[in-house]
């Protein structure tokens, strides 16, 4: 199990009898597989439990969890701002999911910062910049959905986790973990799948909706990033992709079409520190992946305004393209002893 406490679930379960009938969920803008199963998740617990709940997505994002029209009760913030605030300033109890800082929400949270709100923070992130009582965060675990299904099990839920709910969970554990191939060793994330799929959730239909739904377009950006647009540096055990804005608007870019590009390069032998630039009007923004013990979130933190996992981080940077690319490349060499190491014990 995780390292949620119970006494502090029969606190805030006892409070939301007394105290609560609406709630709002929020995760943090772009929400990727993670942040939308395990806010679908607990959303559809929390209307079996009956609470009228709903889901605030700041921005758009990918259908990556399977019959998306079978979840209820969700609104997306850059489109329908006046209908999301509402019920943000409606609500008797907010649950973050999924972040640990009020800026990776983007927009939503110039209003929150104004409003007096009870607060449940559930996340997997290394040092939550968020102060509740009702913090449940672990950073050992796979994924936020993880972390969110052993808290509906300790809240007492368990009856009110369907196969929706089930599906979106598993689809935030499978997503975050790349099905299974990072951050996947603890023996009891298999005890939670085993449970959630016992609950009427289909890993196949999941896989399908998560790796197995390309569109054209994206296929063909993939294909040009990786001929044209990747560099390998063998050197420093490094490789980095960029996407301009012209580029993405050639192969129709949208929303989640270069999610997992950044992973492609950590297949190439000998590479252990891959960064994935994408330019759009406002910034860049970066991922970073690693494998062995170089940590990119470290790394993004330090120069990229980032942060994340040890194994997957993302950051950003308001200078030029090419200035980002240029600040990059001149740190690999600070960094190539640390990754040849790495390497090393790759092999």
């Amino acid at each position: 199990m995780t390292n949620i406490d119970i006494s502090t679930c029969h606190s805030l379960l006892t409070w939301m009898k007394e105290q609560v009938k609406k709630i709002v969920i929020i995760t943090h803008s772009n929400p990727d597989g993670d942040a939308l199963g395990s806010s679908l998740g607990l959303n559809s617990v929390l209307l079996n439990a009956g609470y009228s709940s709903a889901v605030v997505f700041p921005t758009d994002f990918p259908p990556l969890v399977p019959d998306l029209n079978k979840y209820s009760n969700w609104v997306i913030y850059e489109r329908h701002e006046k209908a999301a605030n509402q019920l943000i300033r409606e609500a008797d109890l907010l649950f973050f999911l999924d972040f640990n800082d009020l800026k990776r929400m983007g927009k939503p949270a110039k209003n929150l910062e104004k409003l007096s709100k009870k607060v449940v923070l559930i996340d997997h992130h290394p040092q939550p910049a968020i102060d509740t009582p009702f913090l449940f965060s672990d950073t050992k675990v796979s994924s936020t959905a993880e972390l969110t299904y052993d808290f509906v099990i300790k809240m007492g839920w368990e009856e009110q986790l369907d196969a929706t709910g089930a599906i979106a969970l598993l689809t935030g554990i499978i997503a975050d973990t790349a099905s299974f191939s990072h951050n996947a060793r603890r023996p009891e994330l298999y005890s939670a799948v085993a449970a959630l799929i016992s609950k009427g959730a289909d890993q196949h239909k999941i896989q399908e909706a998560l790796f197995n739904t390309n569109s054209e377009d994206r296929l063909r950006l993939l294909g040009y990033a990786l001929s044209e647009k990747m560099e390998v540096f063998p050197e420093y055990h490094a490789a980095i992709i960029v996407l301009t804005k012209e580029e993405l608007k050639k192969y129709n870019f949208k929303t989640g079409d270069t999610e997992g590009f950044v992973n492609y390069p950590l297949s190439i032998k000998g590479i252990i520190f891959s960064s994935f630039f994408l330019e759009n009007e406002e910034k860049i923004k970066i991922s970073f992946r690693s494998k062995g013990g170089f940590a990119v979130n470290e790394f993004s933190a330090k120069h990229f305004s980032g942060g994340g996992h040890l194994n997957a981080a993302g950051g950003e940077s308001r200078q030029p393209l090419g200035e980002a690319i240029l600040k990059l490349k001149a740190l690999l060499p600070e960094y190539a002893e640390i990754l040849k190491k790495e390497s090393l014990q790759e092999e």
